[in-house]
């Protein structure tokens, strides 16, 4: 695996180092040893996916407080969408900074987002599906986001008119 730092402090995209022969290919997508070595948690108590029907659809702005604060691997296993962070990391130098990345079936891209960062997405494709590997099980007591349009972040969607859930929806503004 090629591990490439982002431009928020933690984060990193990575891509899959496959094999090919005539069969097809194989690519290792996790390896403890690696993302320990890195300094990245390493640790997977639970694993999530989200299928979305239709195009532009946007889910997010999601993170989990402490003591269920959670890193997560992302993967797009089908279609393509369109991945964005943001980190809220109170002493971090990069707070209140997001950045985005296509990750897709077909680049076999993925995201590694640290604890502390609101994570969210918007679908590029109809039946985009979305597999996470999360380092904490989900609390729903600890469960927090931050609105996907709030003007304390400016996060720039590339479709319009998303499709997005009454919860998502309703995040106050964000007061840092």
């Amino acid at each position: 695996m090629k591990f490439k730092p982002l431009s928020l402090d933690g984060a990193y995209m990575i891509d899959p180092e496959p094999l090919v022969d005539e069969r097809g290919m194989f690519a290792r997508t996790f390896c403890g040893r690696e993302f320990a070595a890195r300094g990245l948690d390493s640790l997977i108590a639970q694993c999530s996916t989200s299928y979305n029907r239709r195009r532009s659809t946007l889910r997010g702005m999601h993170y989990q407080v402490a003591p269920f604060a959670e890193a997560k691997l992302v993967r797009c296993v089908r279609g393509a969408i369109h991945d964005v962070i943001i980190d809220l990391r109170p002493d971090s130098a990069t707070r209140m900074r997001w950045t985005a990345a296509e990750l897709s079936a077909d680049n076999r891209r993925m995201l590694y987002v640290p604890a502390g960062f609101a994570h969210g997405f918007q679908t590029l494709t109809d039946n985009a599906e979305v597999f996470y590997q999360i380092s904490e099980r989900y609390s729903p007591e600890h469960a927090r986001g931050v609105r996907w349009n709030d003007d304390a972040f400016g996060i720039r969607w590339p479709l319009a008119d998303p499709i997005v859930s009454n919860k998502d929806s309703s995040y106050p503004d964000f007061v840092s």
